[in-house]
């Protein structure tokens, strides 16, 4: 049995036994037969050495991590059967190790459209005056906007946060975060002067007044819902010119970070911040720290060019 005829079983038992869709059925033969004509007398009797070689031909071909490991992984899939069927007496994947995925860039926003999109909120806010529903809805939109950039908080920390926030009108509160773990968090005093408006205008609301919640909403949980917010956002952002579809809460939470460590705070700092139990969960930031040292090196040292 040749390698396009053991890749042909191995498809049909992914078919029979595995109920294995079309597409994925399709993605597995792709790279099957990809790996079958690449390498000298095809795929069934390949030794380690002949994927490996393989492996680094795709990589030095520009494929990406993820379509690497896709690749290896369907390579796997197809000798686990072969040595499954008595077809091979070894798997030459097994001492293979997987191509490392690069871990993403946060997706983040310039200080300069943040300012764009909190202003717009502002203006809009400060348009109200008849005391209807989108007035409300402008008022704390706005103070959402204010709150979420001026303490990085996570969009479920802050949906959920207690009216008494508001009432105390300090310049620091706590926040229960992730692992029901305690953090300080600092508010601006935009930020405050924001809530203290939204919370004029809740308390005129019989519905809202006595709520615990200082964003509440007719839900189950009794505050306002995280997809709500982030349509909300995404509006407010195509009113301010910026495209929808780079705005979420997370990336505002994400500029929060950036243009902290832009402007020179410390790594430590930030994680504290953000809530991170772990610094490496913060060190995807670090490209923002690489072009402040390059920036600094190339302003500040004497023989820079």
């Amino acid at each position: 049995m040749n390698s396009a005829a053991r890749i042909e079983a191995f498809l049909e038992m992914m078919s029979a036994e595995r109920g294995a869709a079309e597409n994925t059925l399709s993605s597995y033969r792709r790279d099957l037969e990809d790996a079958s004509g690449a390498i000298d007398g095809g795929l069934a009797g390949a030794a380690a050495a002949d994927i490996r070689a393989y492996l680094d031909d795709i990589a030095a071909r520009g494929f990406a991590a993820t379509s690497q490991a896709r690749k290896l992984s369907a390579i796997r899939q197809f000798f686990k059967f072969l040595y499954a069927e008595g077809l091979r007496g070894d798997d030459p994947t097994g001492t293979l190790d997987s191509p490392k995925k690069g871990r993403p860039l946060p997706k983040t926003m310039s200080e300069a459209d943040t300012g764009r999109l909190i202003d717009r909120a502002a203006i809009e806010a400060g348009d109200v005056s008849s005391g209807d529903g989108d007035s409300l809805a402008s008022l704390r939109l706005h103070a959402l906007v204010e709150v979420l950039y001026a303490t990085g908080l996570r969009v479920s920390e802050l949906v959920g946060l207690p009216v008494t926030v508001a009432q105390r009108d300090d310049r620091f509160f706590m926040v229960r975060g992730k692992g029901d773990k305690e953090r300080m968090v600092p508010l601006s005093a935009k930020a405050r002067a924001a809530m203290k408006t939204w919370l004029a205008a809740r308390a005129k609301v019989p519905a809202f007044a006595d709520s615990p919640f200082l964003f509440p909403a007719a839900s189950d949980s009794g505050y306002l819902s995280r997809q709500v917010f982030a349509r909300d956002l995404k509006g407010l952002a195509a009113r301010a010119g910026i495209a929808s579809a780079k705005i979420s809460p997370h990336v505002l939470r994400h500029a929060f970070a950036s243009h902290l460590l832009q402007n020179g705070a410390d790594l430590r700092a930030v994680q504290q911040l953000l809530g991170h139990a772990d610094i490496s969960t913060t060190q995807i930031y670090t490209h923002v720290l690489e072009e402040r040292l390059v920036r600094l090196v190339n302003d500040h040292h004497p023989l820079a060019d």
